[in-house]
C-alpha cells in the first residue's frame, strides 16, 4: 500500500481542484504553453495539474503509486472526460513506461514524497526527447516551519544539512506520511547529473493566506522552489 493510499480523502480535501496555489502557479508558468505536446505527470495524486493541462491542449499521461489517488482521477476522467490516461506503478522502477518518449515531464509537491530521487531523474531523463522539459515544484527545502501545521522542510531539532526521510509531530502531510528532506544542492546536482540542465527557477512567496500565519516579528523566508530543467 501506498503512503497516500491512507489519506486520499484528507489530501483531496487538502489540495483542492484549483491550481491557483502559489506553486502549482508557478510549475504552470514555467511550462509555458502546452498546446500539442505529450506530457507526462509524475506523482499525479487525483490528477488537478494533468487536468489544467490538459484543458490547455496538452495530451496527457499521469502516474501514481497510489491506488485510491489514481481512483479519484479516474473518476473525474469519468465525469469529464479530457483524454487523460492514468497509469498506476512507481516512476522510479526501471522500465517504466518502456518505449514512450514525451515532450515534457511535471511533478507537483511530488519530490520529496519520492525517496529514490536518482531513479525518478534516470526515468525522467530516459522518457524525455532530447531538448524537452522537466518542470517541478515543492516546499522550499530552506523553509523552516511556521507552526503545526505550516510544515518545516526539515526536522526542527536535525536543521536543515541532516538529510533523509522524516515523519513530523503534526496533522499536516508530514505528520501523516512523512517527507524525504533534501537539500537544495542536492537537488540541483542530481538533476545535472542526469543530464537535465536548469533553465529557469521561481521562489513564489506564500500568498497572502499564508502569509498572514507568519509569526510575529518574523522575516519572510523562502516558502516554494519551482525549477524548469532541459534534457541535453
Amino acid at each position: 500500500m501506498a503512503r497516500y493510499d491512507e489519506i486520499a480523502d484528507f489530501y483531496e480535501q487538502r489540495s483542492g481542484k484549483t491550481v491557483g496555489d502559489p506553486a502549482t502557479a508557478a510549475l504552470l508558468d514555467l511550462a509555458g504553453d502546452v498546446g500539442g505536446l505529450r506530457l507526462l505527470e509524475v506523482a499525479c495524486g487525483q490528477g488537478r495539474v494533468a487536468r489544467e493541462l490538459a484543458r490547455r491542449g496538452a495530451a496527457l499521461t499521469g502516474l501514481d503509486i497510489s491506488a485510491a489517488l489514481l481512483a479519484k482521477a479516474r473518476a473525474c476522467e469519468a465525469a469529464e472526460p479530457l483524454g487523460i490516461g492514468y497509469l498506476n506503478a512507481d516512476v522510479t522502477a526501471k522500465g517504466v513506461l518502456e518505449d514512450q518518449v514525451f515532450d515534457g515531464v511535471v511533478c507537483n509537491y511530488g519530490l520529496s514524497d519520492i525517496d529514490d530521487l536518482d531513479g525518478l531523474l534516470a526515468n525522467v531523463a530516459r522518457l524525455l526527447r532530447p531538448g524537452g522539459w522537466f518542470v517541478f515544484s515543492l516546499l522550499h527545502p530552506c523553509f523552516p516551519g511556521w507552526d503545526s501545521d505550516a510544515p518545516s522542510s526539515w526536522p526542527p531539532d536535525q536543521g536543515y544539512y541532516q538529510e533523509g526521510w522524516w515523519l513530523a509531530g503534526n496533522s499536516g502531510y508530514r505528520g501523516r506520511v512523512g517527507s524525504s528532506h533534501r537539500m537544495i544542492s542536492t537537488y540541483l546536482n542530481s538533476l545535472t547529473g542526469h543530464g537535465l540542465a536548469l533553465d529557469r527557477a521561481a521562489e513564489p512567496p506564500p500568498g497572502p493566506q499564508m502569509e498572514q500565519r507568519r509569526p510575529p516579528g518574523s522575516v519572510p523566508v523562502p516558502f516554494y522552489f519551482a525549477a524548469r530543467c532541459l534534457r541535453r
